[in-house]
């Protein structure tokens, strides 16, 4: 898999081995460059423009940035409930919530299923050995 693609796959996120908030080492990760050279771009900037605007600049790109998720991603589902979680919390837990209600009701439709008059009835008409593939 060709880097272009990790990085669309991955997204850009604030690392949680960063010097000051993490943005330089995120941004460097993303366009896989050195951090070294991103940190030197940055504060040459910083100087030559400026202190406050690029400053406040920086300050805008951590605030914006969602931090990097502590354990790699394995599947798109484990993506999009993290960048859901961390967007909103709230809309986070009701997304796991919905997950473990409809887990509940299928174990509940499995125990009606099995305890059912019907499930019995079938069983001893079938016999002891009628469960086992011949």
């Amino acid at each position: 898999m060709n880097r272009a693609n990790e990085r669309s796959r991955t997204g850009l996120y604030r690392s949680r081995r960063g010097v000051i908030l993490g943005v330089c080492r995120g941004v460097a990760d993303y366009f896989d460059i050195s951090v070294f050279w991103t940190r030197v771009v940055f504060v040459a900037v910083l100087l030559f423009t400026g202190i406050w605007p690029i400053a406040g600049l920086y300050l805008v790109a951590a605030a914006l940035m969602k931090p990097e998720p502590v354990v790699p991603f394995r599947t798109e589902v484990d993506r999009e409930f993290y960048n859901s979680y961390t967007a909103s919390r709230e809309l986070g837990l009701h997304r796991l919530k919905g997950a473990f209600d409809r887990l509940d009701r299928r174990l509940r439709r499995m125990e009606d299923l099995v305890t059912a008059r019907e499930f019995d009835w079938d069983r001893r008409f079938r016999g002891p050995d009628s469960g086992r593939g011949r």
